[in-house]
């Protein structure tokens, strides 16, 4: 039996296992660690949502949540930031579970869209986002980024 809900304190290394999987599959190593993830889901201010796949008591998959907005409109959003379904379990819908309860998340927080990017090449995510309804926009310059450290 398939559950989506809401993570809990005692996901998170089976999160951080997965989020890892997640890194390798796109040729990165992941460097977060427990005590981030514990700050970022379930810290004084929490930064981001994570929804989570549970079957059989494992975790099988995740989607996390980040908050945007339009100020030109004043629309709030969220970003699919991550989703991902343990290789084992791909193809049986989990996904689409996944993304299902990431539109209704986003409209009980009051957001008015979905957005979720993709890499260049990862064609089988294309498929899999125009599936779900979602529509690709253009790409309309370069993203700057400054640490802060």
């Amino acid at each position: 039996m398939l559950t989506i809900r809401a993570a809990r304190a005692g996901d998170l290394m089976q999160l951080i296992d997965m989020i890892a999987l997640h890194a390798e599959c796109h040729g990165e190593k992941a460097r977060i660690s427990a005590a981030d993830l514990d700050r970022d889901l379930f810290g004084a201010s929490p930064w981001v949502t994570a929804l989570v796949a549970e079957a059989g008591g494992r975790l099988i998959g995740y989607a996390l949540l980040v908050p945007m907005y339009r100020a030109v409109e004043g629309v709030r959003g969220m970003d699919l930031h991550q989703i991902f379904v343990r290789e084992d379990h791909r193809g049986t819908g989990i996904g689409r579970h996944l993304v299902n309860r990431a539109r209704e998340h986003a409209r009980l927080s009051g957001c008015g869209y979905l957005s979720v990017g993709a890499a260049t090449g990862n064609f089988a995510a294309h498929r899999f986002y125009e599936r779900m309804s979602f529509k690709a926009g253009p790409v309309t310059g370069m993203r700057y980024v400054q640490a802060l450290a």
